[in-house]
């Protein structure tokens, strides 16, 4: 199995010196991570191990995953003494997993990341959210942890409205999970998860704060899966026409992972307990707009369009305000899309032999 290579110095050195600040209040901290293997995760994880490098802030890490044996093979470089390493899943998780002692802060990434298991079952889907979170929740009070992040999702508005540019966290919409939607069930899950985040911030004055994310790119981010940013990138990569399996129509915007690893841990050390903030992009771009550019930037062979479009039909479009996290916490998004797709090409090809 090829290992995955560190994320780049660059990238590290853009979320270090964007969190300088922060990063006082992590010293002799235990951190608890679920979800740590995901996409969001590996960020997160080596963020923090880069930060305890360049500030000494003797940090200790418990991460969960269902599978850490098989990402440690793969990202051997996080097999670090600094992280304690949790196999199970997140429905399961009870504070003596833990060991004992106090958690200072607990960082819940986990959810249910296959679509079609989630389609498969629903249900099961669902409980990895609402009660998983339950559980994290229940884990940061009995270890007395003073801070909380929750990543939710934009998924939470349900379908945006054609007439609304940019979706506000004050937006009243919600999902339907019968309309057929994929993201349906799991925005419905994501919902509850967050009254129980913003009902222990209330009650129990856990700095629980909620991170509704939209879409990403940049290096770790699955080649094969179901993010197009991804999958557009493996077929460049791999010399191939881009292929967009519907019309190209959806609109959609990408902040790049270093970005986000900026956001969220800004999020997690200054958010207002209880409250929720979009994080995500508001540059908008067409699917086939995405995929014309990566093909163009890295001298692919052309898009391929699979899907014709629908007579009538409105794109579909979701795309986040971040005039809250911008104006409240000064966060703001640095990279074009050029410079994201540049990046993760570099990441991903080989280093030049001399």
């Amino acid at each position: 199995m090829k290992a995955d290579s560190p994320l780049s110095p660059e990238d590290m050195k853009h979320v270090l010196d964007g969190t300088r600040d922060l990063w006082p209040e992590m010293k002799d901290c235990r951190v608890l991570v679920t979800g740590a293997t995901g996409f969001f995760g590996r960020w997160i994880m080596e963020s923090l191990l880069a930060a305890d490098a360049r500030h000494a802030l003797n940090l200790r890490v418990v991460a969960l995953s269902r599978n850490p044996g098989a990402f440690l093979g793969r990202v051997p470089h996080l097999g670090d003494p600094r992280v304690t390493w949790l196999t199970g899943s997140v429905v399961d998780l009870v504070p003596g997993a833990l060991g004992g002692g106090r958690v200072d802060a607990v960082i819940h990434l986990a959810t249910e990341a296959d679509l079609q298991a989630s389609a498969a079952n629903a249900g099961a889907a669902a409980a990895v959210i609402t009660e998983g979170t339950r559980r994290a929740l229940e884990v940061a009070a009995h270890c007395q942890a003073r801070r909380f992040l929750f990543a939710s999702s934009g998924a939470v508005y349900g379908r945006q409205p054609a007439g609304l540019p940019l979706i506000p966290e004050s937006h009243p919409g919600r999902p339907d999970p019968s309309d057929g939607s994929p993201y349906g069930p799991s925005g419905e899950a994501k919902r509850k998860a967050e009254l129980l985040c913003s009902a222990r911030a209330a009650q129990d004055g856990l700095g629980a704060v909620i991170a509704r994310c939209f879409t990403f790119a940049g290096p770790a981010l699955p080649l094969d899966g179901k993010f197009a940013f991804g999958n557009f990138m493996g077929d460049a990569l791999d010399g191939v026409a881009v292929r967009v399996k519907g019309d190209g129509s959806p609109v959609r915007s990408y902040l790049y992972a270093a970005d986000l690893a900026v956001w969220l841990w800004t999020l997690l050390l200054q958010g207002d307990p209880g409250r929720a903030y979009n994080v995500g992009s508001e540059q908008p771009l067409t699917l086939l707009e995405l995929a014309e550019r990566i093909a163009g930037e890295l001298g692919g062979k052309g898009v391929e369009v699979l899907g014709k479009p629908v007579p009538g039909k409105a794109p579909d479009r979701y795309l986040p305000s971040t005039l809250r996290a911008r104006t409240e916490l000064g966060l703001k998004e640095y990279f074009h899309l050029s410079e994201m797709i540049r990046r993760t090409a570099a990441w991903h090809r080989p280093p030049v032999k001399r």
